[in-house]
């Protein structure tokens, strides 16, 4: 390929809305190109990187025993009503929906469970034809709030999604394993350094997943990993080892204070100096269902923090946020700060991390503006709350298995792999015929990678000054061959042979020819990121050659007989 014969426009400057190195670069590079927020045209030398990636997925995949199949962008409502999910994924605004001229309401597909769901339970009669796992590579859509950093959050997006479909639980785990087997497998072979984290499941739904993640600095994930036991996991699903409560000694008689303008637990530990530990803070939400809102009130030990990703699994909603004043002010009669277990209203649901559970003489709130209660009991004093894990793990507490300290890092997720168990089988009433002859339903799994995502997370974690350092099994091309001068026709007729000799020999590379100057035209190929560089210039007519790689910065001038090898090795 001739680098004169691609559509390229590389930028001086880096776009005004890019906030992360990804986006600078690719944009720089006119590797992508914004339509709207969100929105982008893949250039061609993105197109061939993407290719690579989904090629080197299909690969493995398929090693792994995967079918891939099409299935359609559009979706009816009707599917998606069956499966529950309908009604979370309008609440939760990532949804593009619309009604047809038929007066039925479609989605753009954010993901694809119901029709796959509904597509195999077609096929599929008896166990005799199980285990089965389809996939496909195709867009994605969602409708991001805030669309940002080029290609990690984008509204439209390249996407692998693949699903498992199983006789029974062991089945899956066999499916699982396969799946996380092959996702490693794929991140390796597209040359990234990344970590499979324990992870919440989300809108997804099941029993248990986990994510994939490339490190980077940049990442909007948090991670949290212990070196010593292995143990890692997205912080919205983290788990830790903390020191206890505080003994609060046996139940006192409990104690109004007035607390004017008093409200935070920096400001409470000062006034009544007690450590954080001993407090109790009361925090109002609303749980999002598909037919109601409802306030909550979680307890939390005043030097920790709620997390709302467990909280919403905890309360089966389809979203949870800070209540608004006027609400907290209604189910507790106080204004914010003052909020506590006593004086709550009978009907609003009580939740307590399970690091207060046995605690007594607690400081709270009481649900009256201007004062707080001390040697608080619950049980006693007010009702009991439901114990729960609600508290954000955080870096240097005790892994679970207390092994070690738990140390945070950024991540970008790449990929995510779910045991869905029966969740969509049995809501969509798709069944097999068992070996007992009792219709059964599929045991399933889904397996997502964001083909576009992973590209983008490439350019994260391998880039410098001067511009994208692709690794070398998804760069657009592995060399570039660059004649310096166009008017000289040994330069010209040298590589041309070297891209010839290197084409034919099964490497891919391009040609650059383009009429420039050698300064920009190194500047360009610095930005543009090929790991092998050829540069024929003055030494053409000795048969002499510049080679460099792009991620050391390492050059010599070489023999051009010996760049083949160079290539090879």
């Amino acid at each position: 390929m001739r680098l004169s014969t691609i559509p390229l426009a590389t930028l001086r400057e880096d776009p005004a809305d890019a906030e992360v190195p990804s986006h600078r670069l690719l944009a720089r590079a006119g590797y992508i190109q914004k339509i709207a927020a969100g929105i982008y045209v893949y250039s061609p030398l993105m197109w061939r990187t993407l290719r690579k990636v989904s090629n080197i997925v299909r690969e493995e995949l398929e090693r792994e025993g995967a079918h891939e199949i099409l299935m359609p962008i559009l979706q009816p409502k009707e599917i998606w009503e069956q499966s529950g999910r309908w009604a979370r994924y309008l609440a939760e605004g990532l949804m593009f929906h619309m009604v047809d001229k038929r007066g039925s309401e479609v989605c753009l597909g954010p993901t694809h469970e119901e029709v796959v769901t509904t597509y195999v339970k077609r096929i599929i009669k008896s166990y005799k034809q199980l285990p089965i796992n389809v996939y496909q590579i195709q867009d994605k859509f969602r409708d991001e709030i805030r669309p940002r950093f080029g290609l990690m959050r984008g509204r439209e997006f390249l996407m692998k999604d693949a699903y498992s479909f199983d006789i029974d639980e062991s089945g899956l785990d066999a499916s699982y394993r396969a799946m996380d087997r092959a996702y490693r497998r794929i991140f390796e072979r597209c040359g990234l350094a990344f970590r499979a984290v324990e992870a919440d499941s989300g809108a997804i739904g099941g029993s248990g997943s986990q994510e994939f993640m490339v490190l980077a600095e940049t990442g909007e994930d948090a991670i949290l990993y212990c070196e010593e036991s292995g143990y890692a996991a997205n912080v919205e699903k983290a788990t830790s080892i903390i020191s206890a409560t505080p003994d609060g000694g046996a139940p006192k008689d409990l104690e109004k204070h007035e607390t004017p303008g008093i409200k935070t637990v920096e400001q409470l530990v000062e006034f009544f100096g007690m450590e954080a530990a001993r407090m109790a803070k009361t925090v109002i939400y609303n749980a999002t269902y598909e037919d109601r809102v409802e306030p909550i009130a979680v307890m939390m030990r005043g030097d920790l923090e709620i997390n709302e990703v467990k909280l919403c699994g905890i309360v089966d909603a389809l979203a949870v946020g800070l209540a608004d004043e006027e609400t907290v002010k209604r189910v507790t009669g106080a204004d914010v700060g003052f909020a506590g277990p006593i004086g709550l209203q009978d009907d609003v649901r009580l939740i307590a991390d399970l690091t207060l559970q046995g605690a007594t003489n607690l400081l709270t709130g009481c649900c009256e503006t201007g004062y707080h209660c001390l040697n608080v009991n619950p049980g006693r004093d007010c009702k009991s709350p439901d114990y729960r894990d609600v508290r954000l793990a955080r870096a240097g507490e005790r892994s679970p298995d207390d092994k070690g300290a738990l140390v945070e890092t950024r991540g970008i997720e790449v990929g995510h792999i779910f045991k869905l168990g029966t969740k969509y089988s049995s809501a969509m009433d798709a069944t097999f015929i068992a070996e007992d002859g009792k219709p059964t339903p599929f045991v399933m799994g889904c397996y997502g990678i964001g083909v576009s995502r992973t590209a983008a997370s490439a350019v994260e974690q391998n880039h410098d000054d001067s511009g994208i350092v692709w690794p070398r099994p998804i760069a657009p091309f592995e060399v570039v061959v660059a004649i310096l001068d166009a008017k000289r026709s040994e330069q010209v007729e040298l590589g041309e042979k070297l891209y010839a000799d290197l084409v034919e020999a099964g490497i891919d590379t391009c040609l650059d020819d383009r009429k420039m100057s050698p300064g920009a035209k190194f500047k360009d190929l610095d930005l543009l990121g090929f790991p092998l560089r050829v540069v024929v210039g003055r030494r053409a007519g000795e048969g002499v050659v510049e080679f460099s790689h792009r991620a050391t910065g390492d050059k010599a001038d070489i023999p051009a007989t010996e760049v083949l090898d160079r290539v090879r090795g």
